[in-house]
């Protein structure tokens, strides 16, 4: 393990003003992407979109790296250039999904594990040959009548501690991902005791099985009230019981959090990150607090090329404009109308 190449990689990743691009979607979720647009989810395709966003001219003014699926990290763009050079030329570092998506937690029917632990060693020093410095591995934690049990809890971030592991021990900086899901109507103060409790016991695992911590990313929901909660939080209150949480649960010795964006819509989550910088910026915290976006990146690109070349320049500004939004609210200065 190269301790100091983990930690220039993890800090490169949360540079000031930028964050993440999550473009690992599996087959079934870019294809019901696609299907919003009427556009066929072939390989071409999904080549081309992904080609548009990582060829936008200035998008490594915000964007420090790209979480790749394995079906594009093995492909080429359409003129042959290897889409990890796209990425490379750009000034950007390439990523990579490496688990293998739930299954039901035995004896825990409502609960699920995150698989492909089996020959992980192998596929990340594939992926480190293929060039990719970075990868992640998604846990889900749901909320609940009696869950998340202690049970559902330790399977997880036991898996998440070999995977952060075996990742490091391939020269590749692990993103540990535990979403604790928004789904239910569960108040914040739910989801601020299922994420600590959650937090707690990923780090224990971490420790134990001999993680450097300054080599890894935190990828972790905000501290949010449930979809269907009857009284959502305001961006504030997330703000303040995130901080809160996270400064009970997270080491300092992490490098940086990378907020997903769990489902809410583009302005609730930029509103949201915005209020969290915000807030550190008043009482401080050790970590940089950043970004790592799938859909609320996406959304608008993806409807502005609608799977058509003419399109490209309207798609690519329209990318370039959200990282930008994005980019703003990860430095506490996003401004909803439209003013930024």
């Amino acid at each position: 393990m190269d301790k100091q190449q983990l930690i220039d990689t993890a800090q490169a990743l949360v540079a000031k003003s930028k964050g993440i691009l999550a473009a690992d979607e599996s087959g079934g979720t870019i294809k019901r992407r696609f299907d919003s647009i009427n556009v066929e989810s072939t390989e071409d395709n999904r080549r081309d979109y992904r080609e548009m966003l990582f060829r936008t001219a200035g998008a490594s003014e915000y964007i420090s790296g790209v979480i790749l699926f394995d079906e594009t990290i093995r492909q080429n763009a359409a003129d042959g250039t290897p889409m990890v050079k796209v990425l490379e030329d750009q000034g950007i570092i390439p990523g990579i999904k490496v688990d293998k998506g739930t299954q039901a937690l035995p004896s825990s029917p409502d609960e699920v594990v995150t698989e492909g632990l089996d020959g992980l060693r192998d596929r990340l020093k594939e992926y480190y040959e293929l060039g990719a410095r970075f990868a992640k591995w998604r846990a889900v934690i749901s909320i609940g009548h009696g869950i998340p049990s202690h049970y559902c809890v330790a399977t997880n971030a036991h898996a998440l501690a070999r995977y952060a592991a075996l990742s490091q021990e391939a020269g590749l900086v692990p993103i540990v991902e535990p979403e604790v899901l928004r789904d239910g109507g569960h108040s914040i103060q739910d989801c601020f005791k299922a994420s600590e409790a959650t937090l707690h016991e990923v780090y224990r695992q971490l420790i134990e099985q001999k993680v450097f911590l300054e080599g890894t990313l935190l990828k972790p929901s905000m501290i949010i009230s449930g979809s269907a909660a009857s009284d959502r939080a305001n961006p504030e209150e997330i703000a303040e019981k995130t901080i809160d949480c996270f400064k009970r649960s997270v080491p300092a010795a992490v490098t940086g959090v990378v907020f997903l964006s769990g489902g809410e819509s583009d302005d609730s989550v930029t509103s949201n990150l915005d209020a969290i910088n915000q807030r550190v910026a008043e009482v401080g915290a050790p970590w940089e607090l950043s970004f790592s976006f799938g859909r609320s990146l996406q959304g608008d690109p993806l409807k502005a090329w609608a799977g058509k070349s003419e399109n490209l320049e309207l798609a690519t500004n329209a990318f370039y404009n959200r990282a930008k939004l994005t980019s703003a609210a990860r430095q506490g200065k996003y401004v909803p109308d439209g003013g930024n």
